[in-house]
């Protein structure tokens, strides 16, 4: 692990020991980041961020689980401690309801007959998660010349193109979970915006794409590089970027 310097960005990357988030790691230390991999389970996230320094990058982990206000005061303290300082902070942990994106996982999230307690679930990890981790660093980024905020969303999310009768999410199930919680997790990302855009912190939405992850049995015909690479050039915008924007690498998506 190379010594931090004062003029290395420092990122940090949730639900990082696999999946997007990896690639988002990864690819933010080839970039020169000190990386901090959050991950929920301690020797998960270890052996994650002993594999991306072997390839060269300076990456931590952290033990991070977004509904546990402990560990998110915890590593708000490391950061503190350690750097004084965050510049980029990516919202990617996430869950998609009763574990992997099944054909009987998508049928619990039918809005006339879903578990209330999955709801709830689905929401504290992917909106109010993302409300904790962020108030508990805004400090920190603050404290940053280039401060960014990404939150990895979907195309689910989307209130246009899940309506389209003929659009391209017509396969889906209708879901009172997952595609919710990522529209209030847009919502929310434009008030985060609206809010911090007189201090310089630029706060946008991403959806990677389908992406072959264990979020949906691999299904996905992305790879996780594609994937990441939108969320890395939201996560390192210039000073005129935009801000409380909504992102697919396609380019800007509809609310």
């Amino acid at each position: 692990m190379s010594e931090w310097t004062e003029g290395q960005k420092v990122a940090l990357v949730t639900g990082a020991n696999k999946g997007i988030g990896r690639g988002v790691a990864e690819r933010l230390a080839e970039l020169g980041m000190t990386v901090l991999l959050g991950a929920r389970d301690p020797r998960r996230g270890e052996e994650a961020a002993e594999a991306l320094r072997a390839a060269g990058g300076d990456v931590r982990a952290v033990t991070l689980d977004v509904t546990d206000p402990a560990t998110v005061r915890d590593v708000a303290g490391q950061i503190e401690e350690a750097f004084g300082r965050l510049d980029v902070l990516v919202n990617n942990a996430g869950i998609t309801g009763s574990g992997q994106v099944s054909p009987q996982d998508a049928h619990d999230q039918v809005p006339s007959t879903v578990d209330l307690d999955m709801v709830r679930a689905v929401f504290e990890t992917n909106v109010f998660g993302v409300i904790a981790l962020t108030n508990a660093v805004l400090p920190l980024l603050r404290r940053s010349p280039e401060p960014r905020v990404v939150n990895v969303s979907s195309h689910a999310a989307s209130l246009t193109i899940t309506s389209d009768p003929e659009g391209p999410l017509v396969a889906l199930l209708p879901s009172a979970a997952y595609s919710p919680s990522k529209t209030a997790l847009n919502a929310l990302t434009v008030q985060y915006a609206n809010e911090l855009r007189k201090d310089g912190i630029l706060v946008n939405a991403v959806a990677p794409g389908f992406v072959d992850t264990d979020s949906n049995d691999h299904t996905g015909f992305l790879t996780v590089a594609e994937g990441a690479a939108v969320v890395v050039r939201l996560a390192t915008l210039g000073a005129d970027g935009p801000t409380a924007g909504f992102f697919g690498e396609e380019g800007s998506l509809p609310w």
